[in-house]
């Protein structure tokens, strides 16, 4: 089956055309085309390529996530992949599902209208995904189906102590409060994607799985999902990240909104944009960049490097006790797939519990699938880059099977 897999972020919108069946291991399926429109909302930058590694790329205005899938499917249409024996179905990813939709679901207006009561949950990231369904909703034959794939359902079946927070239990009924977590599609892939490569059963594995780039998350895995994650309410909890806090004391938001006469989304504004490694280092958000000046003596880009390591070694530590130990830490996103670096002051230090590292390994290993410890290790370590299209695509695909 050939199915267009649609995954936006905040700015930006990524897709790939694959043909797979529920048979094809992962990571097997075949990648007919793909591509990234970057910097939406302003100057965009335009880059798709062919399976046989045809490019094209521009610079041009792109107004939003609509315009972007327009554009997307402009350039597929002139491939001969909007024809009859092309794109059979589109799967789209959605942030957040809320509680409601924890499955692949078929998009129609009632699910349109049901995303949409649920945007002020993901504000950043659901109205992008609306933006893109309701485009291709324009665009494309009624006979070609959509399913959208929600980031949330790999967290779905947290247990209670691990998904709620201490707060009276009427405010939660009230207001939908949980902890929901995020990046659900990248911690599954990291999951699936090490069954396959150990040949260990995906319900037998235990992991503590990082996705470590601009946002950061962790978590710990039994049974082939989440049982504890990182993110909660909002993807602002949890690790540092490039521009996020991370966990904070929760009186500083109304502390420093007090104490510097604004608001209390002004401050939330700051949590979101201006913090992170961005304001430890107010230098980048960029951890290349960040090493490269600590290197050369800047002790902000230093400490910010620091305490992002120093963080996710502690929930590491602690994913580990609420799993009663793990077979392996997987490292993906951004961050965790091409900085050794970053890796290797993870790592150390955490002989105690069997992780031992192998310089020559990771030193190696940048954008690559590896174990990166020794062979004497009791509890691994790999590097799995992230296909979030890839489970966007097999999850539409599945959809189409079951029924």
């Amino acid at each position: 089956m050939k199915v267009l897999a649609i995954n936006c972020g905040s700015s930006t919108l990524k897709f790939r055309v694959i043909e797979s069946d529920i048979n094809t291991p992962l990571g097997q399926e075949r990648r007919l085309a793909g591509g990234l429109v970057d910097r939406i909302g302003r100057l965009g930058e335009v880059k798709f390529v062919t399976e046989n590694g045809e490019c094209f790329q521009e610079t041009t205005e792109i107004a939003d996530h609509g315009m972007a899938t327009q554009r997307v499917f402009d350039w597929l249409k002139s491939l001969g992949l909007m024809e009859q024996d092309g794109i059979e179905a589109v799967g789209h990813r959605v942030v957040h599902g809320g509680s409601r939709f924890v499955e692949p679901t078929l998009i129609n207006d009632r699910l349109i209208d049901a995303i949409e009561a649920m945007k002020y949950l993901a504000p950043l990231h659901n109205d992008p995904s609306l933006k893109a369904i309701r485009a291709a909703n324009r665009i494309l034959d009624p006979a070609i189906p959509m399913v959208a794939v929600f980031d949330t359902a790999f967290h779905s079946r947290m247990l209670e102590q691990a998904s709620y927070y201490a707060i009276p239990p009427e405010l939660t009924m009230k207001h939908h409060i949980r902890r929901y977590g995020f990046h659900g599609l990248a911690h599954r892939y990291m999951t699936e994607r090490y069954a396959v490569i150990t040949g260990e059963s995906l319900e037998g594995v235990k992991l503590v799985t990082l996705q470590l780039g601009n946002g950061c998350s962790a978590t710990a895995v039994e049974g082939g999902h989440s049982v504890d994650t990182s993110m909660g309410f909002t993807p602002l909890e949890g690790l540092m990240m490039g521009t996020r806090s991370g966990d904070i004391d929760p009186h500083l938001i109304g502390y420093l909104a007090q104490r510097e006469g604004v608001d209390i989304d002004e401050v939330e504004g700051w949590l979101n944009t201006r913090s992170g490694l961005l304001g430890v280092s107010g230098l980048s958000q960029d951890m290349r960049e960040l090493l490269k000046a600590e290197s050369q003596g800047d002790e902000n880009a230093a400490l910010a490097v620091e305490m992002f390591c120093y963080r996710v070694k502690k929930q590491i530590g602690a994913y580990l006790a609420a799993l009663n130990g793990a077979d392996a830490v997987v490292f993906g996103g951004g961050i965790g797939e091409n900085s050794p670096a970053v890796r290797a002051r993870i790592c150390t230090g955490m002989e105690w519990c069997g992780l031992i590292i192998d310089d020559e390994q990771n030193a190696k290993t940048v954008g690559s699938e590896n174990r990166i410890t020794k062979d004497s290790a009791r509890i691994h370590a790999y590097v799995i880059p992230v296909d979030e299209e890839i489970i966007i695509a097999r999850d539409t695909a599945r959809y189409f099977y079951k029924e």
